[in-house]
C-alpha cells in the first residue's frame, strides 16, 4: 500500500467497501514492462481496470489497447487512441460489433475458429488476424486453458483458409495464463508459434507477429518472480525459437499494469463462530465475490490482508462476504489467520486488487451498490 493510498485512506475516509488505485503505480509498472521488452509493443488488456483515468494515463504515456468489446473499443476512441493502436482480441465477437468495429477503423483481430474467421472476413475485410492457440495453463493461479485457442492443426488451417477469404493471416497469439508464476512456460508457447510459422511459410504464407499474450504477476499472498526474470525468459525463447530474423512481438498485460496500484478498504461487519469446539472464527466483510472480489473463487487468487494489528497473535479464520448467498466465501481451504484482537467495525485491507475487481463487480445483488472507486 503506497503513502498516497495510506494518507488518502486516513484523511479522506471513504465509506467502504472502496477501492483506491494509485495512477503513479499504474505508469511505474508500465514502463518497467516496456524496459524489460523493449522489443514489444504493450497493449494493455482494458478488461482488468477500464477506469477512464487509467486507461488516460496509459494512453498519454503511448500505450495500445487491447479490447474485448465494442464498447472497450468505444472507451478507447473517446479519449482519442488511434484506431491502429487498438485490438479486438476477444475470440468471441458478434459480427454486429466486428462490423462496427471495422467501421471505426480497427483492423487487428483475434480468432480460434474458422466461424470467427469467416464473420470477420465478411464484416472486417482485408484486416489483420491473429490466430490463438491453445497452452496448457500450467503454473498460472488463473489458467486460461479451456474457452480459448484451439490445436496447432486447426490454427494452420485457420491461416491457411484466412489467405483464401480475404483477410490477413498476421500472426500467433496465446496467453501462458494469467497470474503465471513460472517464465517457463513462455518457452513452449513460443515453440509452437514458431512452428505454425513454418508451416505456414511452406504454404507460402509470411506471418509478421507473435502476441505472447499477459500472465505477467501481481504481488499476491504467494511469491511470483522480479518481473526481470520473465523479461529474459522471453527473449530467450524468441531468439532460441526465430533466431535472428524475429517477427514484431505484442504483450498484452493486463493484471499486472493496475494491479498493485489499488487496495480495496473493507469493513469487518461481524465476527462469530459456528461451535464451541471450533477454534476458527468467520469474519464477515462488507466485501464479497459479488462485491469485487470473483476471483477467490475455488481460492484460486489468495490477497494479502493488512489488519490495524498486524504482527498481533492470530487464529484461523474463515472469511466471507455480505450477501445473502451461501457461495459468498471468501477464503475457506486456504489456511488465513487474522489477529485475535480484529474486531467488528475495524477497517481492513485487501491488497494489490486494481485489476479484476471494481470491472467484475456485480451491480444491485442483494441491493448492494457497485465497488465505490477513487483515482488518486
Amino acid at each position: 500500500m503506497t503513502e498516497r493510498i495510506f494518507r488518502f485512506l486516513e484523511e479522506e475516509r471513504p465509506e467502504t467497501p472502496c477501492l483506491v488505485v494509485d495512477l503513479d503505480v499504474v505508469e511505474e509498472n508500465y514502463l518497467a514492462l516496456r524496459r524489460v521488452l523493449p522489443l514489444a509493443d504493450i497493449f494493455y488488456a482494458v478488461k482488468a481496470n477500464p477506469a477512464r483515468a487509467v486507461l488516460d494515463r496509459l494512453h498519454r504515456l503511448g500505450a495500445s489497447f487491447d479490447a474485448a468489446s465494442i464498447f472497450e473499443i468505444d472507451q478507447c476512441l473517446s479519449l482519442g487512441v488511434d484506431p491502429a493502436r487498438i485490438s479486438f482480441g476477444n475470440t468471441i465477437k458478434k459480427e454486429a460489433h466486428i462490423a462496427s468495429a471495422h467501421e471505426k477503423g480497427i483492423r487487428l483481430y483475434a480468432v480460434d475458429s474458422e466461424a470467427e474467421l469467416e464473420k470477420v472476413a465478411r464484416s472486417a475485410p482485408g484486416s489483420r488476424v491473429f490466430v490463438r492457440v491453445l497452452t496448457t495453463g500450467d503454473g498460472a493461479d488463473w489458467p486460461l486453458s479451456r474457452k480459448f485457442g484451439c490445436e496447432p492443426p486447426v490454427a494452420e488451417r485457420i491461416l491457411l483458409r484466412a489467405a483464401e477469404l480475404g483477410v490477413e493471416p498476421y500472426g500467433i497469439s496465446f496467453h501462458t495464463g494469467s497470474q503465471q508464476r513460472d517464465p517457463g512456460r513462455w518457452d513452449p508457447a513460443v515453440e509452437a508459434a514458431a512452428k505454425l510459422f513454418d508451416r505456414a511459410a511452406a504454404a507460402g504464407i509470411e506471418l509478421k507477429c507473435v502476441n505472447i499474450g499477459g500472465g505477467f504477476p501481481a504481488r499476491y499472498r504467494a511469491a511470483a518472480p522480479d518481473l526481470e526474470e520473465y523479461g529474459e525468459a522471453i527473449m530467450t525463447a524468441m531468439t532460441r525459437h526465430f533466431g535472428n530474423r524475429l517477427p514484431k512481438i505484442l504483450a498484452e498485460p493486463g493484471r499486472f499494469i493496475p494491479g498493485d496500484a489499488g487496495v480495496i478498504q473493507t469493513e469487518v461487519v461481524l465476527i462469530s463462530r459456528k461451535s464451541d469446539e471450533s477454534e476458527r472464527r468467520w469474519i464477515y466483510l462488507d466485501i464479497g465475490k459479488f462485491g469485487g472480489l470473483p476471483e477467490v473463487m475455488d481460492e484460486a487468487i489468495q490477497y494479502r490482508i493488512r489488519t490495524p494489528y498486524n504482527g498481533a497473535p492470530g487464529g484461523p479464520v474463515v472469511i466471507a462476504g455480505p450477501t445473502c448467498d451461501e457461495v459468498d466465501i471468501i477464503y475457506d481451504e486456504a489456511a488465513y489467520e487474522l489477529p485475535l484482537d480484529l474486531k467488528i467495525g475495524d477497517r481492513i485491507e485487501v491488497l494489490s486488487t486494481g485489476a479484476y475487481t471494481s470491472s467484475y463487480c456485480s451491480v444491485g445483488f442483494n441491493g448492494f451498490p457497485p465497488l465505490r472507486e477513487y483515482y488518486i
